[in-house]
């Protein structure tokens, strides 16, 4: 039988052979289903890359597929498992007596391939013949997700902050910063540098450390805010955008303890053989800064073997040095040398040249002596800072030992008094109490002597206006006439007098149609409105003025009118005065011609309607559409009626149009024939313009809303003149109350604050807006300085000792 049969295969051979019992149908359908099983191989390996397109390809180096027995047969492919977001779809492509199997992504899923969450898929593809469902056959198909660089580097942490001193060596590491990037191979590499070009750090490509490269300098600048990006080195698929991340580094600089102190030792000589009596006061400077720059302690390094000294720390610069018993100055007719040193708080600690300090006992004796005045009144500023000098209170003669305080009350502690000189001044800031008058009490301690002090609070344009409401909305009708108050706006400024004194005025880019009463702040319209013509929403600045000194303090609020329709426009024809010809057997319920009228008030719908001309009743007008067609048929007219004058008009409601008349003659010989012809009236342009117009108008509105009145923000400090002396030389007679230097200061808020001004008000000097005032280095006070004005700086009072500056 075998010459007979076409040779299907080697099984079916060996099953005839072998005398199989099963049908010879059977057997066939049974070597067919093994030959369909054979693919080419049990496992085929393929790769795609990640983030592919629908309909892409996976890529196998060989073959993939089943060799066709038959060439009648339809093999079909099917992923049965391996593939649960279905990402891939199997075809079959036959070529010859080949059928290949081919995998490729599936279009319309929103899922994509992604390597760096699964980069291979095993799937399972059931091979069968289209039609037969006993022909089936398996494969394994690996497909390997290859990468591409789609991910960028990303830094963990994203901000890194670092504190290195002011002499850190050159080439020092000081931090490092990390970054990962998903990707494999090539892809993800990258290196790091820079965003700007650094001159005083370094940062290594690939590990990410960062050098110091360049000196340091903390006067210069004490912080750098340094940007370093992890740049990709594989394939850029986005652009350079794509591929690199940003990270920020913080490195403060700490200033080294540099400067040792530096003492200022000035002798008390005592008059009375007591204990802990005050023989000098000492005084230290450290020019460091924060914590290097604060005195830790001043010791008394020789001079006193059998501790009869001690050292007492009045302020945070200021030692006292007394002693612990009475000393019998008899046993020490030339006084006593002691040797002081001063220690800073720095790390490492510095400490300043030792000091010799000669300590004399004085004989002089206590003489009587009383205050210059027993009542004094003085003012001060209500924005005068703390420290600013209220006046110098103290008793004459005055002995060397005299010792000033401030009898506590409730107003006391609004000041303080230096013991030694009786110089009161501010503690706190006085702006936020509300007493206009402060009774104070001096007394000297050892005599028990006291005088009064009343210190009368001026009032200082410190407050800014307020208004009522945060912002003001109104609806108001376009029908209003010009002159119609529409608004008020109000304010109130707690401070007295023309400090207190409030005005008003609009701030607005574009022309307004609004003014505004600037002493009572009513805003009113200043012509007529057109809702159709205009914006229909008006916003602007209002801005309340006081009329303070030495400059003026504003406050704005936001206001929006929102103007409203009123239907105060008829409608109009566009075409009117129309006249045409139709023939005399012009069909019934045919469209003539069209009436359009157009009314301006937000294009409301017009309704149309025949006012006389139509008393045969042959025409009908749609009262909607404005359409006119013929309602009864024109052949049983005489030739009296061959001409006919319709009057239309149109009505929105509640205007009526003008009316129009439409001239039609009837005409005989000529079928179905109809011609017309109108004036044009250019209503649809004369509104076209006006909506652009208002088009025009809001969008410039719209633009100017976002303005933002920059002209009152403080945002300059004080600067003092650069011929600001480091030095002065006085002489140690100088007179009390002399000049020794006019100190010059500027603000760049001066620009800004003259633009404030009122132009009927002259702008004030620079020097008006500054406050000045002594905030180290004048324990004693001997000098003070005028806190408004700034022009003198002179001698307070007067010493008989010999004092460094």
């Amino acid at each position: 039988p075998f010459s007979y049969l076409p040779v299907v295969s080697e099984i079916t051979k060996q099953a005839m052979l072998l005398e199989l019992t099963v049908p010879w149908g059977d057997c066939l359908e049974e070597a067919f289903k093994e030959k369909v099983s054979s693919f080419t191989h049990s496992v085929y390996h393929a790769t795609v890359y990640e983030n592919s397109a629908a309909r892409t390809y996976a890529n196998s180096k060989i073959k993939m597929g089943i060799h066709l027995t038959k060439r009648s047969w339809e093999i079909r492919y099917r992923i049965t498992s391996g593939d649960d977001e279905g990402l891939f779809k199997a075809e079959d492509y036959v070529l010859g007596d080949f059928s290949f199997l081919r995998i490729r992504t599936k279009g319309g899923n929103a899922a994509i391939l992604n390597r760096e969450i699964q980069d291979n898929y095993v799937l399972t593809v059931k091979a069968y013949v289209k039609g037969e469902s006993l022909l089936e056959a398996w494969t394994k198909v690996s497909i390997q997700v290859l990468d591409m660089n789609d991910l960028r580097p990303l830094f963990s942490p994203t901000t890194y902050s670092v504190t290195i001193a002011e002499s850190t060596p050159l080439r020092t590491s000081i931090a490092q910063v990390t970054a990962t990037d998903a990707d494999i191979g090539s892809n993800g590499e990258f290196y790091f540098f820079f965003k700007d070009k650094m001159e005083l750090f370094a940062v290594h490509p690939t590990s990410g450390v960062v050098y110091l490269s360049g000196k340091l300098n903390v006067d210069e600048q004490n912080r750098y805010d340094l940007e370093i990006m992890a740049v990709d080195r594989g394939m850029k698929l986005y652009g350079n955008n794509g591929v690199s991340s940003t990270a920020k580094l913080f490195v403060h600089i700490e200033r080294v303890n540099e400067h040792a102190p530096v003492m200022t030792v000035v002798t008390h000589a005592s008059s009375r053989l007591e204990k802990n009596s005050l023989y000098a006061l000492v005084s230290v400077e450290d020019f460091d800064e924060g914590l290097n720059g604060e005195i830790d302690s001043v010791t008394i390094m020789d001079g006193d073997p059998s501790g009869q000294f001690y050292i007492e720390r009045r302020e945070e610069e200021e030692f006292a040095i007394k002693s612990t018993e009475m000393i019998n100055w008899e046993t020490f007719p030339y006084g006593c040398n002691l040797t002081l040193q001063a220690k800073d708080r720095g790390f490492p600690p510095q400490f300043s040249d030792p000091q010799v300090l000669h300590i004399m006992f004085s004989n002089q004796q206590t003489t009587e002596a009383n205050f210059e005045q027993e009542f004094y009144v003085v003012s001060l500023n209500e924005v005068s800072p703390p420290g600013t000098i209220v006046g110098f209170f103290k008793i004459k003669p005055e002995p060397d030992d005299a010792e000033y305080i401030l009898t506590p009350s409730a107003d006391s502690t609004f000041f303080k008094i230096n013991t030694l000189t009786g110089v009161i001044s501010t503690s706190r800031w006085l702006t936020h109490v509300s007493k206009d008058i402060f009774s104070l009490e001096v007394l000297e301690v050892d005599s028990n002597l006291r005088a009064k002090v009343q210190v009368a609070i001026e009032d200082a344009n410190d407050n800014t206006p307020e208004f009522s409401q945060s912002f003001y909305e109104v609806f108001v009708n376009e029908s209003v006439p010009a002159g119609t108050n529409v608004l008020t706006v109000s304010a109130v400024d707690d401070d007295k007098g023309e400090n207190g004194y409030i005005t008003y005025s609009i701030h607005c880019l574009q022309q307004l149609p609004f003014k505004i009463n600037q002493f009572s702040g009513v805003i009113s319209s200043n012509t007529d409105l057109d809702f159709e013509a205009s914006p229909e929403v008006f916003v602007f600045v209002v801005r309340a003025s006081d009329w303070g000194s030495p400059y003026r303090r504003e406050s704005e609020v936001n206001v929006t009118i929102h103007l409203q329709n009123v239907n105060d426009n008829k409608p109009l024809f566009e075409k009117v005065a129309c006249k045409g010809v139709i023939s005399v057997d012009f069909p019934v319920d045919e469209a003539i011609t069209t009436m359009s009228a157009i009314d301006i008030d937000e294009l409301e719908l017009v309704k149309y309607k025949i006012i006389s001309g139509n008393e045969l009743g042959l025409f009908d007008l749609n009262p909607d559409s404005g359409v006119l067609a013929l309602r009864n048929s024109l052949s049983a007219l005489g030739p009296k009626h061959s001409i006919f004058s319709l009057k239309i008009t149109s009505t929105d409601g509640e205007n009526l149009s003008d009316p129009m008349f439409v001239n039609i003659s009837v005409v005989h010989g000529k079928s179905l024939y109809k011609h017309f012809t109108c004036k044009e009236t250019s209503v649809a342009q004369r509104l076209a313009e006006k909506l652009l117009t208002k088009s025009k108008a809001s969008t410039k509105s719209k633009t100017e809303e976002g303005f933002i009145d920059l002209f009152s923000v403080n945002r300059q400090t004080p600067q003092f003149d650069k011929a600001f002396p480091t030095d002065i030389a006085v002489q140690e007679d100088l007179k009390v109350g002399s000049s020794v230097f006019q100190v010059n200061a500027y603000d760049d808020v001066s620009v800004i604050q003259i633009h404030a001004q009122d132009p009927d008000v002259s702008p004030p000097s620079t020097a008006d807006w500054l406050s000045y005032r002594i905030v180290s280095g004048n324990p004693q006070n001997f000098f003070t300085i005028n806190s408004r004005t700034g022009e003198s700086f002179s001698v307070s009072r007067s010493s008989e000792k010999d004092f460094e500056w």
